[in-house]
C-alpha cells in the first residue's frame, strides 16, 4: 500500500498535469489510502451566532431535551437525535454544537437548534456558521516506534508515557495535533477544514513509516 502510495503520488506531481487537477487526483488517493485505513470523522465543531439575547432558564423550561445548571455550567445543553448532536446555548446568543460526523451534519444541526430557539419565541438568526475543529482518526496497521519518533522530531513531540499513552505532534503545517499510539492508532484534531487532515496524513505518513516498529 505504502509503494503504491508513493508512486502514485510521484506519477501525479510530475505529470504536467494542471494543478486543480493534481489537487483533485491527490485527495482521491489521499481518501482512498485512508479508506483502507479506516479513517472517520469522530467529531465535528461548530459555531453560530443567533444574533440576540437568550433566556437560558425559560429555554430549559420549555425545551425538550435540555438541560440549564447556572452553578455548573453558564449554557443550556441541548440534544437532538438527528443528526445526533449537543449544542452548548450561551446567554449572548453564541452558540456550539458538536458531535457531528460531517460539517453538513454540523450545519443541518445547528440550523435545527436555531429553529427550536425561535420556535420558543426568540428572534433567533443564523449569522457566522463556522466549523472550528475536525477530529478524525485512522489505523496506519503496523506498529510505531514512539521513543524513536519523539526523538528525532523533539521539536514537535511531547512523549510522556507515565502521564499518557500516546505521542503528541504539533504539526505546524497545517496546523494539527496528532496523537500517536504504539499500535498504529492516529487521532488527528485542529483541523478547520477536511483537506487539512489529509494533507496532515500525508505529511506524517512518511514519518511514522520511518519509525515502524520490527516486529519479532
Amino acid at each position: 500500500m505504502r509503494l503504491a502510495y508513493i508512486a502514485t503520488r510521484h506519477a501525479y506531481l510530475h505529470a504536467g498535469v494542471h494543478c486543480k487537477i493534481v489537487k483533485h487526483m491527490r485527495i482521491l488517493l489521499l481518501v482512498s489510502v485512508l479508506g483502507a485505513m479506516h479513517y472517520s470523522h469522530k467529531n465535528i465543531v461548530s459555531t453560530v451566532n443567533l444574533d440576540c439575547k437568550l433566556d437560558l432558564k425559560a429555554i430549559a423550561l420549555q425545551a425538550r431535551n435540555a438541560e440549564y445548571n447556572p452553578k455548573r455550567f453558564a449554557a443550556v445543553i441541548m440534544r437532538i437525535r438527528e443528526p445526533k448532536t449537543t449544542a452548548l446555548i450561551f446567554a449572548s446568543g453564541k452558540m456550539v454544537c458538536t458531535g457531528a460526523k460531517s460539517e453538513q451534519q454540523s450545519k443541518l444541526a445547528a440550523r435545527k437548534y436555531a429553529r427550536i430557539i425561535q420556535k420558543l419565541g426568540f428572534p433567533a438568526k443564523f449569522k457566522d456558521f463556522k466549523i472550528q475543529n475536525i477530529v478524525g482518526s485512522c489505523d496506519v496497521k503496523f506498529p510505531i516506534r514512539l521513543e524513536g519518533l519523539a526523538y528525532s522530531h523533539g521539536a514537535f513531540s511531547s512523549y510522556e508515557p507515565e502521564l499518557f499513552p500516546g505521542l503528541i505532534y504539533r504539526m505546524k503545517q497545517p496546523k494539527i495535533v496528532l496523537l500517536i499510539f504504539v499500535s498504529g492508532k492516529i487521532v488527528l484534531t485542529g483541523a478547520k477544514v477536511r483537506d487539512e487532515t489529509y494533507t496532515a496524513f500525508e505529511n506524517i505518513y512518511p514519518v511514522l513509516t520511518e519509525f515502524r516498529k520490527v516486529q519479532q
